[in-house]
């Protein structure tokens, strides 16, 4: 008994926190360099209620109407290209909630934001639609990164990415860190430039 207790106490890896559902079909904006995926958990620390990140996104005023269009139908299989994940981001009781939108034909980020819910609601506390953007969770902050193309490149294979990294202070989503990548021309090493963070 004592060796089967020690052998399912190796087996749960604990988490940061995180528990990731979607039905995105693929990976999103993905180059075929540097793909950006949240933190693998098996669990939330705390007890999470699943939401419509759907009906939560078509419904929020600061949504733009493009986001929105892209929602208007389900993709193949009748699935809709957005990925939720739920994460204690912000301090609050409830975990808070991180919807991916992105596009049906290539998985390219369209839209990323974060909802903390207050008094029974989920509020908007974050929202960034540049494409191609995506936000992760990467030790219990907001980690958003985006693929930057210079003129001529194919949306498969950008030339580079920038990652910027919040954190909750003061009641809203400060970034504190960012850097910069530029990818190799041959698709091998890539070398990362630190850039500082905007002054409040």
């Amino acid at each position: 008994m004592a060796a089967l207790s020690l052998l399912l106490a190796g087996c749960n890896p604990g988490g940061e926190g995180v528990r990731t559902e979607g039905t995105a079909s693929s990976p999103p904006a993905s180059t075929g360099r540097s793909v950006h995926a949240p933190s693998p958990s098996p669990s939330v620390s705390a007890p999470y209620e699943k939401v419509d990140a759907v009906e939560l996104v078509k419904k929020d005023p600061k949504v733009g109407d493009d986001v929105k269009k892209s929602l208007g139908k389900p993709c193949a299989a009748e699935e809709y290209p957005v990925e939720v994940t739920y994460a204690a981001l912000t301090h609050a009781e409830d975990p808070d909630v991180v919807v991916n939108v992105m596009t049906c034909a290539d998985s390219v980020g369209i839209g990323s934001y974060v909802y903390r819910k207050k008094g029974g609601t989920y509020e908007n506390v974050f929202a960034d639609e540049q494409p191609s953007v995506y936000a992760g969770v990467n030790k219990g902050e907001l980690e958003v990164s985006k693929q930057t193309y210079n003129t001529g490149d194919k949306v498969c294979c950008a030339s580079g990415e920038d990652v910027m990294t919040y954190r909750w202070t003061g009641g809203r989503f400060v970034e504190y860190a960012r850097y910069h990548t530029d990818y190799s021309n041959n698709g091998g090493t890539e070398t990362a430039t630190p850039e500082p963070a905007p002054e409040d």
